[in-house]
């Protein structure tokens, strides 16, 4: 069975993006994004939902930097309004239930799979048990007035076991974990 990386960046307080503020908060430095191109995983399939798709799909067409290298990755798009064919190169529209469909890609991929954003896409995967990574790049940015888009509003409890960090140029960090969902708060 193949293993399932949840991918995030955020703000130190949570948020995905900020009104107003460009990609990757305009800190994405070269070592950041050298670390994106020589990634093992960066031909790994993609799987995303709806509102990701689009925005990613309008970044690229913007010329945001990093993005042109996901025009040859396989995306799985989860959405019961996107049809075929989509207009960014190799995305298939995937309706129906998500999370039976990735039980079935887990078992039956080639390459492990990885998300791309998709808050809501990833809450139902981890509640379901299927996520076996969380890896997160945290942004030395507080975007309280101008924040939007808070990742894990809605999660259950999980506890996180650290297994990788690095630190890039300009302050971010990356953290990734292995997610354990739990009942509730230890000891209750």
């Amino acid at each position: 069975m193949q293993t399932l990386t949840v991918d995030f960046i955020c703000s130190l307080d949570d948020y995905g993006a900020a009104e107003g503020w460009p990609g990757w908060w305009g800190m994405e430095s070269p070592e950041y994004l050298r670390w994106l191109e020589e990634s093992p995983e960066k031909d790994d399939p993609i799987l995303m939902g709806a509102t990701t798709y689009r925005l990613m799909w309008s970044l690229l067409q913007g010329g945001e930097a990093g993005t042109e290298q996901l025009l040859e990755v396989p995306k799985l798009v989860f959405s019961s309004t996107l049809t075929a064919p989509l207009e960014w190169p190799n995305s298939t529209p995937v309706a129906g239930d998500a999370v039976a469909a990735v039980r079935d890609l887990k078992e039956g991929s080639a390459r492990p799979l990885r998300t791309l954003g998709s808050v809501a896409l990833c809450r139902s995967l981890l509640a379901s048990g299927l996520v076996d990574r969380y890896r997160v790049v945290l942004f030395p940015v507080i975007t309280g007035a101008s924040g939007r888009d808070r990742i894990f509003d809605g999660y259950p409890d999980v506890r996180l076991e650290l297994v990788e960090s690095r630190a890039f140029e300009g302050g971010m960090q990356l953290l990734e974990y292995v997610p354990t969902v739990l009942d509730g708060p230890p000891g209750v």
